[in-house]
């Protein structure tokens, strides 16, 4: 059990207190209009009989079936949102005001907050390498406040990016459909299978956070970089040609593998970097999914 001090608590309060606005534009930009909610669905019309009631009869349909047809409705379930979240070494990496680590976590309260003033239930699994911590979907403040304490909290080991076994794991834990939201910078291979099973269950969505010093470095000087999951360094000199034609090359392969995957997967992403207005763009994005379902 992870231990939570007392100052943690306060910045879980002070982000929750920061993200109301946030949170009202969100759920006004169209967060939950393409998900489904509480309360009931259409399921399927049948013929009316004598005792139904009167009312429900769609006179519509009716017309041009010829016969008297009523609504019939389901209950829907309540919406499981489930947040993945890559807290992985690579993520630490900034270059400008916040570190995608900052931004991912950012992004994982504002969901989990506007999860929860929809009424929905929202769980977290954080993970890094072999490590992971992982909270089941539960209603009310409470559980969203653990979740941002747990986020900040996290600690992540050494070495590489475990998004496979992270959504493997998902998988594993929610028995009902829900709504994933896979929170990363994709600088890791081989989840590609895991994702399209995952998607097959749930409605998953991508959130793709770059640095754009990953993109393209400065022309003056010379750079030292390590590769934070490996260790290996290596020495860049940005008016190189070369090296910069290699650095491009490198982040074009990651960007169209990832691409790719997110595609062939049928999984909704977007992209931001870490000085991107980030709730203008998930507003944007929600309401440009709400457009397309309508």
């Amino acid at each position: 059990m992870t231990v939570i001090s007392s100052s943690l608590m306060q910045k879980a309060l002070h982000i929750e207190i920061a993200m109301k606005k946030r949170v009202d534009n969100l759920l006004s930009g169209g967060y939950r209009s393409r998900f489904k909610g509480t309360g009931v669905q259409f399921a399927e019309h049948r013929v009316y009989v004598p005792g139904d009631d009167v009312r429900r009869l769609d006179w519509k349909v009716s017309a041009r079936s010829k016969e008297p047809l009523i609504k019939m409705y389901e209950e829907e379930r309540e919406l499981q949102v489930f947040l993945v979240v890559d807290l992985s070494s690579s993520e630490m990496f900034g270059s400008r005001e916040k570190s995608k680590q900052e931004v991912l976590a950012e992004v994982a309260a504002l969901l989990a907050l506007a999860a929860q003033r929809a009424g929905d239930r929202v769980g977290i699994l954080i993970f890094a390498n072999e490590k992971q911590k992982i909270l089941r979907p539960k209603r009310g403040r409470q559980q969203v406040l653990r979740l941002i304490r747990e986020v900040l909290a996290f600690e992540p080991d050494t070495g590489g990016t475990q998004l496979q076994s992270a959504l493997e794991a998902t998988d594993r834990i929610l028995k009902h459909s829900g709504v994933v939201f896979v929170l990363s910078d994709f600088l890791t291979q081989g989840y590609e299978i895991a994702l399209r099973r995952l998607q097959r269950r749930h409605e998953v969505l991508a959130c793709w956070v770059q640095d754009p010093l990953e993109v393209s470095l400065p022309l003056s000087g010379a750079w030292l970089v390590e590769d934070p999951e490996t260790g290996f360094k290596k020495w860049l000199m940005p008016r190189s040609k070369m090296d910069r034609a290699q650095m491009v090359q490198k982040w074009n392969q990651h960007a169209e593998r990832t691409a790719l995957a997110l595609r062939q997967s049928r999984v909704d992403h977007l992209e931001m970097k870490t000085q991107d207005p980030y709730v203008d763009i998930l507003v944007s994005f929600f309401k440009k999914r709400s457009l397309r379902r309508h």
